[in-house]
């Protein structure tokens, strides 16, 4: 009699199919936690509502950092060209927000026009008034880079007493809500610069709950010796250990990214490696782009729940008539113990809870006869949401990455990073001799044919046993040896004559030189004699 009761309740249960995954977090949104958002003015206290272009933008880069550490000259860096409105120089000079973003023509579109633009993720910041928006900008211009990322570029933090000087808007607020909506956020550090002023320690904290998204680029390392360049890392670690306050270590780039020549190239090696690292690091967002998404999606919805139960925990306490004044300081006072009360009640870990001391500040203009009680619909409508529909995008998620070409970010310094002779590690490691007519492992084959003769070789070749005694005196790991005689058994015989045991004592060289080995042997190692079985 009752069956359609339960086909309707199986209904509820199955997750929505969508096209893509952008549509899907468009919907999930709109229908499922806006609605628990606007009920318990969650915009009012946390982030402005989403809107489609916030799902449909490009990933974006923040980058933050006080004056005069480099944040204008890495993106010229990064691009290879100027873009309109940029300022470099040694006092801060860039004292607006700056998207560089990509375009057809080149220009500039003030703030006040940026925020009324449907198509442009910045609607929301209209919140900040006039004081914000005079100092808020998109530099657009036809960049191959931009056509992957956007790149926000921000006033330098001030230190000593310029820090005083009030900017006549939340500077440290601007950025969070930057924050939450970039894929990556870049800090910036210069070598001869390592104070942290008020301002920055207020914004570092102002991240507090983005640091999964923060790189830290110590920038104008060549400036300084390596010996100085130790100690400046090892107070750079320490400094942000204190601000930052977490057990795990801040992945820290080092390198001098501008285009001129390095002061004191010693350390030219360590800057190419820790460029490619960071590269590698902005190239991949576009891939993840989507993951992201999602991922902030989830971060919000869990956020706006603990909101839902604490706005109705201290609507339930208000008294409906009398003492409406003093129940209130009672409350907002004691709100440490209604976090406490909520995370028993609803099992919430301690870390999903919006900062106490801000919660405070923020309900003493609140009127709490106002909030609305608690509503099990709303609350049920998030939890399908995260426990059905986020597990249908996640499979979604990962069959548009298969079925879309590698998204990389191409272009500017991002180009010519990986092949000819510039690229990191050519000409190095097993690269060595690469443009060479000789074999490079001539020059070392007298002393390997040494060795080679006191292994008894039969019949010219050595067997498998005998080669293993010799090459273990390396103390490299089994699986490291196996991986060597691979490359250099090119015959696959099971042993090795003297121009592959050269090889193999070439490769292991190689290995104890702390270079990694190819998946494959290049050409130029193949021995002269066996070029003709290679092909």
């Amino acid at each position: 009699m009752f069956s359609w009761l339960g086909t309707d309740d199986r209904r509820k249960k199955e997750p929505e199919v969508f096209q893509t995954v952008s549509d899907g977090l468009k919907k999930l949104y709109k229908t499922k936690l806006l609605p628990l958002e606007e009920s318990y003015k969650f915009h009012e206290f946390h982030s402005p509502a989403l809107e489609d272009a916030d799902f449909d933008n490009k990933p974006m880069v923040l980058l933050v950092g006080q004056y005069s550490t480099g944040k204008t000259s890495f993106i010229r860096y990064l691009l290879e060209q100027d873009f309109p409105g940029m300022r470099i120089g040694p006092e801060p000079t860039t004292d607006s927000f700056i998207a560089v973003m990509h375009g057809d023509m080149e220009g500039v579109i003030p703030g006040n026009a940026l925020v009324v633009d449907p198509k442009k993720p910045f609607r929301k910041l209209n919140a900040f008034g006039n004081a914000f928006l005079n100092r808020f900008v998109c530099a657009q211009l036809p960049n191959p880079v931009l056509e992957s990322i956007s790149v926000i570029d921000t006033p330098g933090i001030l230190s000593g007493e310029k820090q005083r000087i009030s900017r006549g808007y939340d500077f440290a607020a601007v950025l969070e809500w930057f924050a939450e909506r970039v894929d990556r956020i870049i800090l910036l550090f210069d070598a001869h610069k390592l104070d942290i002023s008020d301002e920055f320690s207020e914004v570092i904290k102002a991240l507090k709950n983005h640091e999964d998204k923060i790189r830290v680029v110590l920038n104008k390392a060549d400036q300084i010796e390596t010996q100085q360049l130790m100690r400046v890392y090892g107070a750079l670690m320490w400094s942000l250990g204190k601000i930052v306050n977490t057990p795990e270590v801040i992945r820290v780039y080092i390198g001098s990214f501008w285009s001129h020549p390095l002061l004191i190239p010693n350390n030219r090696k360590l800057f190419e490696a820790e460029e490619q690292d960071l590269f590698k690091d902005i190239q991949s967002l576009p891939r993840n782009a989507a993951l992201r998404k999602l991922n902030d999606l989830i971060k919000r919805a869990r956020l706006a729940k603990v909101h839902a139960y604490i706005i109705s925990a201290l609507k339930k306490d208000m008294p409906a008539v009398f003492g409406k004044e003093n129940k209130k300081k009672e409350l907002i006072a004691s709100l440490g113990d209604i976090y406490k009360r909520i995370e028993r009640e609803h099992q919430i870990s301690p870390g999903d809870f919006p900062n106490l001391k801000k919660m405070q500040d923020q309900l003493q203009a609140q009127d709490l006869n106002k909030f609305q009680p608690l509503k099990p619909k709303l609350l049920e409508a998030v939890d399908d949401m995260l426990a059905h529909d986020i597990a249908g995008l996640m499979v979604l998620v990962r069959q548009e990455e298969t079925q879309r070409p590698n998204p990389v970010v191409k272009g500017g310094a991002f180009d010519g990073t990986l092949d000819g002779p510039f690229g990191h590690g050519y000409g190095e490691g097993a690269g060595e001799g690469i443009d060479e007519a000789e074999w490079v492992v001539s020059r070392d084959k007298p002393a390997y044919d040494e060795i080679f003769y006191t292994l008894s070789p039969v019949n010219g070749k050595v067997t498998g046993a005998n080669a293993k005694r010799e090459m273990v005196k390396s103390k490299l790991p089994n699986t490291m040896l196996g991986k060597i005689w691979k490359l250099a058994d090119i015959d696959k015989d099971g042993m090795l004559d003297d121009e592959e045991f050269a090889l193999a004592n070439h490769l292991i060289k190689v290995k104890l030189e702390g270079h990694e080995l190819p998946a494959e042997l290049p050409a130029h190692l193949v021995p002269p004699t066996k070029r003709k079985i290679q092909e």
